[in-house]
């Protein structure tokens, strides 16, 4: 009976102290209200799993060029239709740009991904060397074909939620068209398409789960193409009657060359001549450079774009030769809200990265080999940290600080400075690939990729929910916004009135192309994966790339 006694004793001190830690937990950590709803839509995310591998399977077999993306536009605004979603077809000029809008009222959440794919970046999906689907032709070799799957998952089991709890809102889903070209995104912000707006997540595939916040420490650009216009001649019978419009495209080319030993650092400047000319016995009458001028600010690179302007008037006086010139498009640096990254960062962790199996590893590493990678170390398995490198370093530079050298450049920072925005990266594609290549495509129709999708898909859900639950998510991030992003800094667009988006860009390509890529095009009524569909074993690596493996594991590499 004593012993009864104590042992009651005990268990009431027990509970009695489990109770109080409890209560002081619950004063230390307070209750997410959303979470039940989080756990909820991450789990609808699952199920729309299949539905998310069929977006990505079938956006990669069109495989279709900035401003030329119609299958794409075509298949994803019908399926949206189908799921209740208002469509907006051709905005801005652009046929294969559109948005589509579910909900009403306030707040507003645009979710936004590009579509675009690559020239030259045909590859077979799950093969881990070069192989193309159709020798020549464009291929998704940046994984542009990712980000709609993820949104629309993602916005289906938000919806869904929404639908049963009558929660406010409305979803904006949109695409990144002619995102290689930087050729929309700054025209969807001029022609007003994100006034009322209260928060954009952009989605771009990466290797790794992440989202950042600030200065993005790339740079803008403005994309220029400058046309000549001389007279033609015979080349051997009387050179001097012509004025060759190839020798001013030579010319500023040389002298823009020149003065590369002069411009700053940050600045990346790179052209292609997009005309030279017909034959060689004829002095070309007409002839054009398209020009990427890119730096870390307005200013610099608005003073790039009139040293540019400056050798083609050179090069003009120099060959007696006319020349006009068109605003191909255009970036700003990128700005993004710290308050929405902090939030989506939280999620991000409560996801985690996907479980890799054996075969994503060896498809990852086997690509990682082909490619003479610095590292060959497969997928990753740690998340990354929120924001730029703490180790990042800060260098000085003709007496200016400079946290970055600048590099890349994306469209989206347009969107930035209208409104608050983020990108959420997921890890769809392989690390330490060289990027615009057809290496960058072989993961994106595989396991890797839908996995990412699906990882993706229940972060961004999930910052939905708390954006949509907790009016003060995008209270922060409008005061962040005005006070932090633009209180000294004003957009300041590139691209003027009377610029217009350059939609015949890509016409020709894909008029070449698209009828053997058409043969390609997936079947998802027919076949599980795009991978079943073109008969591909997963993984498919060659004997030189497993024998490397081999050797580094025995190094305990």
């Amino acid at each position: 009976m004593k012993k009864m006694l104590l042992s009651l004793v005990w268990t009431i001190l027990a509970l009695t102290a489990a109770h109080a830690q409890s209560r002081r937990n619950s004063k230390s950590t307070p209750v997410d209200p959303a979470a039940k709803l989080k756990q909820e839509v991450a789990l609808s995310v699952e199920q729309n799993a299949k539905l998310g591998q069929e977006i990505n399977d079938m956006l990669f077999s069109f495989a279709e060029l900035g401003f030329q993306e119609e299958e794409s536009a075509k298949y994803l605004t019908t399926l949206l239709e189908k799921e209740g979603f208002t469509i907006q077809r051709g905005i801005a000029q652009m046929p294969t740009a559109w948005i589509a809008t579910w909900g009403s009222g306030k707040p507003v959440i645009a979710l936004g991904s590009d579509v675009d794919c690559i020239p030259k970046a045909s590859q077979k999906p799950g093969v881990a060397y070069h192989d193309p689907l159709v020798a020549g032709a464009p291929g998704h070799g940046e994984g542009h074909n990712s980000g709609q799957a993820l949104n629309i998952i993602s916005a289906l089991a938000v919806k869904k939620i929404m639908e049963r709890d009558k929660i406010p809102g409305t979803l904006m889903l949109w695409p990144g068209v002619a995102e290689e070209l930087v050729g929309a995104k700054a025209y969807f912000v001029r022609d007003g398409y994100f006034k009322d707006v209260d928060a954009c997540i952009f989605t771009h595939v990466s290797s790794n789960l992440s989202v950042g916040y600030g200065d993005a420490g790339n740079n803008g650009l403005i994309s220029v193409k400058f046309m000549f216009e001389g007279q033609a001649a015979h080349a051997a019978g009387a050179p001097w009657r012509g004025k060759s419009a190839l020798d001013a495209v030579e010319l500023m080319n040389v002298g823009w060359n020149f003065r590369r030993e002069h411009l700053e650092l940050t600045q990346r400047s790179h052209y292609v001549i997009s005309d030279g000319g017909d034959q060689p016995n004829v002095v070309p009458s007409k002839a054009s450079v398209w020009y990427y001028f890119r730096d870390r600010s307005y200013p610099k690179i608005k003073k790039l774009y009139d040293i540019g302007m400056k050798m083609a008037e050179g090069a003009s006086l120099m060959t007696d030769t006319k020349f006009t010139y068109e605003v191909l498009g255009s970036a700003w640096p990128g700005h993004f809200n710290q308050p929405i990254a902090e939030t989506l960062y939280e999620n991000i962790k409560k996801v985690g990265l996907p479980t890799w199996d054996e075969n994503d590893q060896l498809l990852a590493k086997a690509s990682q080999i082909e490619m003479e990678a610095s590292k060959i170390e497969g997928l990753a398995t740690k998340l990354d940290t929120i924001g730029l490198p703490a180790d990042m370093p800060v260098a000085s530079m003709g007496g200016q600080i400079m946290r970055s050298m600048g590099g890349g450049s994306d469209d989206i920072a347009d969107i930035s400075w209208a409104l608050p925005t983020v990108v959420l990266r997921y890890p769809s594609n392989i690390p330490n690939l060289p990027g615009h290549h057809w290496s960058n495509a072989i993961s994106m129709a595989t396991p890797i990729a839908h996995k990412g999708i699906v990882a993706g898909a229940k972060a961004e859900a999930m910052t939905l929910i708390d954006m949509l639950t907790k009016p003060e998510v995008l209270k922060k991030a409008w005061d962040y916004y005005r006070d932090e992003q633009t209180k000294e800094l004003q957009y300041t667009p590139l691209v003027g009135p009377k610029d217009f988006p350059a939609t015949y860009l890509n016409k020709e390509i894909m008029a070449e192309f698209k009828p053997s890529l058409e043969k390609y095009y997936y079947e998802p009524g027919k076949y599980k994966t795009y991978l079943e569909q073109l008969g591909i074993t997963y993984p498919t690596v060659n004997d030189a790339q497993r024998t490397k493996i081999r050797e580094l594991e025995a190094k305990g590499k």
